[in-house]
């Protein structure tokens, strides 16, 4: 039995962080639409149920809500943010928009004893947590007490400890809350009483069970890029099927550097996997000529994709199943599937890229898991340290690192950038203290001098970030000298770029890709 939290989304642009979080504690979780939830989804294996935040006001005539039976099955339940205006709304408690609304960090007052705090918080005393609110309680429902207060939101956290149902309005799952992990895991350990049975190992053999389960006799076919997810997906595939997967790398003219050589040699000298190359990169640049809008990019690479997949397994024999190294955020960051109670920040080739009939099905392993985890993965499946400490690398490639329109001759400005960007990083042993580092190229030009003669080029952006599993990154501190250095070099080597910056922006507000 995989004993598990189940966590019901409204929509928050960070649930994924709760369910993050209680992984970190070695517990199964996962999310669930608020609008999919059925009675058949709760068993014995469910400990726990979470209630995200999320951006719509409980009084609303369409507002998001969960079906009744949810407070009758005598499973411990956490309400975040929205999820505690729901529970009060639910029990007859009062919801008003309120007059001081209380956005980032807040001082929390510990009201009562409470197993939500345990041991961690002392009664009386202010702990820092992050606040996203517009509403707040003005009546408490009946049988609910306050367990803790902020400066303008009396009833920050309430409980009914006989029905085991809890409420914060802050967020106890980002890293601003101090003490937030200690809060999920007293809900977790303390009042679900779960215990830790979440490992890789253990996933590791149950996904290949899945993968024989679903393809049967099948073959498969693996878009392999080389970075660690597709690479996970197809060594999880080949110990479930062995010589029936089918591994192809499609050069598409947006790749890095070199990329296609290296990949080839790495993946032949490592593994015992067929990998074919074609390459694609005419028909790949002619489809996106003149395309602008970053959306468009992604359903043309996709849908490129798609064809190059098609053609080739036309040459192969009873082809069934398109394997991808989809992960949780791939797919939160296409859509939170909350139809229009959600905001699509943008879509992911793997995901909302894809045209809606690809003659496949899908095989997506790697789908529950955060890049971190993935790479945890990677370790028991004995992928070499060159494989699993890769950057991440987009799937639509430099296609969505060069703003505006893509052209053969911007791919190889920006393919030469980021190849100086990149091996002075690693010059300088700073490559896997960096969770993601790459150029990019905007469409814009600048005057600049060269020689006591005029220039009129292309700005080129450095973006380095530092993460643990991509949903929050922040701007990576280069040591002294190593950007002007970095730009000397681009600037004298690179014909087409003649101006450099560095992206200071941390994520949120900013995405960690530009497109």
């Amino acid at each position: 039995m995989k004993e598990t939290i189940l966590i019901i989304d409204f929509g928050s642009q960070v649930t994924k962080l709760i369910a993050r979080r209680v992984r970190e504690f070695g517990v199964f979780s996962v999310i669930t639409p608020y609008h999919l939830i059925k009675k058949n989804h709760f068993n014995n294996e469910i400990k726990g149920i979470i209630l995200s935040g999320g951006p719509n006001s409980v009084d609303e005539k369409f507002a998001p809500r969960v079906p009744e039976f949810i407070y009758e099955l005598d499973i411990p339940i956490l309400g975040i943010c929205y999820g505690l205006q729901l529970i009060c709304k639910n029990f007859g408690g009062v919801v008003l928009h309120s007059e001081k609304r209380e956005f980032g960090k807040i001082s929390l007052e510990i009201k009562k004893k409470s197993p939500l705090f345990g041991n961690d918080f002392k009664i009386n005393k202010n702990y820092q947590v992050w606040m996203s609110h517009s509403d707040a309680i003005k009546k408490l429902p009946k049988n609910f007490e306050i367990i803790a207060s902020s400066e303008n939101c009396n009833s920050a956290a309430i409980q009914n400890k006989i029905n085991k149902i809890y409420g914060v309005q802050f967020h106890p799952e980002v890293v601003h809350t101090i003490k937030g992990k200690e809060i999920l895991k007293n809900f977790v350990f303390q009042i679900c009483r779960a215990k830790k049975h979440w490992n890789m190992k253990n996933f590791k053999n149950e996904i290949i069970e899945s993968i024989k389960k679903k393809v049967g006799n099948e073959n498969v076919l693996c878009g392999l890029s080389g970075g660690v997810d597709s690479t996970v997906t197809a060594v999880l595939v080949h110990q479930a099927i062995g010589n029936r997967l089918k591994c192809l790398f499609v050069d598409t003219g947006l790749m890095r550097l070199n990329e296609v050589k290296l990949i080839k040699k790495i993946f032949t000298e490592n593994f015992k996997i067929k990998l074919d190359v074609v390459n694609s990169s005419k028909g790949f640049m002619e489809k996106l000529k003149d395309v602008k809008n970053p959306e468009k990019k992604r359903k043309i690479i996709g849908k490129q994709f798609i064809d190059v997949f098609k053609a080739y397994s036309k040459k192969q024999k009873n082809i069934k199943f398109l394997a991808q190294g989809t992960l949780y955020p791939d797919v939160i960051e296409s859509s939170s599937n909350m139809g229009k109670k959600s905001v699509t920040i943008k879509s992911h080739h793997n995901v909302g890229g894809l045209p809606k009939n690809i003659e496949f099905k899908l095989l997506e392993p790697l789908r529950e898991l955060f890049k971190d985890e993935v790479r945890d993965l990677g370790k028991t499946l004995k992928i070499p340290k060159d494989f699993i400490n890769r950057h991440p690398f987009p799937g639509p490639g430099l296609g969505i690192r060069i703003l505006g329109k893509i052209t053969k001759k911007n791919a190889d400005i920006l393919r030469k950038a980021d190849d100086i960007f990149i091996r002075k990083i690693k010059d300088k042993g700073l490559y896997d203290n960096i969770w993601q580092a790459f150029c990019v190229l905007l469409p814009v030009k600048t005057v600049g001098v060269m020689g006591d003669n005029r220039t009129y080029e292309r700005i080129c952006v450095l973006r380095a970030v530092t993460s643990v599993d991509g949903m929050t990154a922040e701007a990576f501190s280069f040591p002294d000298n190593f950007l002007e250095d970095c730009a000397n070099e681009i600037i004298n080597n690179v014909k087409g770029i003649n101006r450099v910056c560095y992206d200071l922006t941390s994520k949120p507000p900013g995405t960690i890709e530009y497109e």
